[in-house]
């Protein structure tokens, strides 16, 4: 199988593997006892943290681990929110948010928050100046997300960094699920505050995640119990996870192959280029491991089923959520013209994938498009 849904998930690297087994075979103590092995366990936990703040670049930060992205970004939305209600109910976000955070967005209305969703351009991208005109003195937390999950499109996460800090005292939470390991961000200058990292992007374990602050910012907690994790999230921390998600991050940091993603990414869009049948979408705004594209006329599943049959993986424009039919919310936001907003693609590469897939690929999307011409695009239904 040749896998490009890398967006959606990522084979987990071998390294990651034999790490996990080998974790939870030596450290399945629980890191909250007093005893040597709990205080072995928990030794491996906090060097599994220091780990990931010098990735990130801000040894001073803090670690929450996580199930993953949704936790990270509810605790985020949900915790900062508040705890900073004294500060004032105004949050800021985008109309092409992840569901997390945006379902939790949705939540704090319901409790009296009032919640500004900045749109985008075609690109799905903000506009400065559409975030300067809704942060107010009583805003205290603007969520961004670093790069959309459906159509790659990268948010100028520096230049809001810049504006809310010089307006306001408000949180600023970047969702980085999709850019870490491909594009530049740290805590440090003018990255933001607290950032999501979630292992299975980055050829981790599902299950495995974390929301990383800037020192002395902690959201309150959601969930309650024993207290662990400095009382923000409750739960005896998954040694292994926390552990594993420290090597992905450091794998894809030291090793990351953006400049192959660059290159495959051009040559694809030149090759669909050659097809006005078909449309790139967020051409000159997209990170450089994901390509979106939409089929005029037809059902992107279509494209997707074809392509299974050639042993070659793919996705609509996202496999994040649910198996829904409807045009998601972000062809929506996007205004995406009527006849493309079905047929619209991902395709997301990740570190096993070579020319020689891309290669493959090319050609089985040209038989395709041949096919098309041709009516015959029903017996891929």
């Amino acid at each position: 199988m040749i896998y490009f849904d890398n967006s959606a998930t990522t084979e987990p690297s071998e390294e990651v593997l034999t790490s996990f087994v080998e974790v939870n075979k030596r450290f399945f103590a629980n890191p909250a006892s007093l005893h040597l092995a709990g205080r072995q366990v928990d030794a491996l936990l906090e060097k599994s943290r220091e780990q990931i703040l010098n990735i990130v670049k801000a040894p001073e930060g803090i670690v929450t681990y996580t199930s993953g992205g949704t936790e990270a970004n509810n605790l985020a939305i949900l915790g900062f929110a508040r705890k900073f209600k004294h500060r004032g109910k105004h949050i800021i976000t985008t109309k092409i948010e992840h569901p997390s955070i945006i379902e939790a967005a949705k939540q704090l209305e319901l409790e009296g928050f009032e919640v500004d969703y900045l749109p985008v351009n075609r690109e799905g991208v903000i506009a400065i100046e559409a975030l300067a005109e809704k942060l107010r003195d009583d805003t205290i937390l603007v969520s961004v997300m670093h790069v959309n999950n459906e159509i790659g499109s990268i948010q100028p996460i520096e230049a809001c960094s810049q504006l809310i800090r010089e307006r306001t005292r408000a949180i600023f939470h970047v969702d980085a699920v999709q850019s870490f390991g491909k594009l530049p961000i740290t805590l440090t200058g003018d990255g933001p505050d607290a950032m999501t990292i979630s292992a299975h992007k980055i050829h981790g374990l599902k299950g495995s995640g974390a929301l990383i602050t800037r020192a002395q910012i902690t959201p309150e907690a959601i969930n309650y119990g024993g207290g662990q994790e400095e009382g923000v999230r409750s739960g005896t921390v998954s040694t292994s996870h926390a552990a594993t998600l420290a090597r992905a991050m450091r794998m894809v940091a030291e090793r990351t192959n953006v400049a192959a993603y660059e290159r495959w990414r051009k040559q694809l869009i030149a090759h669909v280029e050659q097809v006005p049948e078909v449309k790139i979408v967020a051409k000159e705004t997209s990170a450089p491991h994901i390509l979106s594209i939409a089929f005029k006329g037809i059902k992107g599943e279509v494209a997707v089923n074809f392509f299974q049959k050639n042993n070659i993986t793919i996705s609509t424009s996202s496999a994040c959520s649910s198996k829904s039919n409807d045009v998601s919310h972000v062809i929506e936001a996007i205004q995406l013209e009527e006849q493309f907003k079905d047929g619209v693609i991902r395709i997301s590469f990740g570190e096993f994938n070579t020319d020689e897939q891309m290669t493959q690929f090319k050609k089985v999307f040209m038989d395709f498009i041949h096919l098309l011409k041709r009516g015959k695009s029903n017996d891929f239904k």
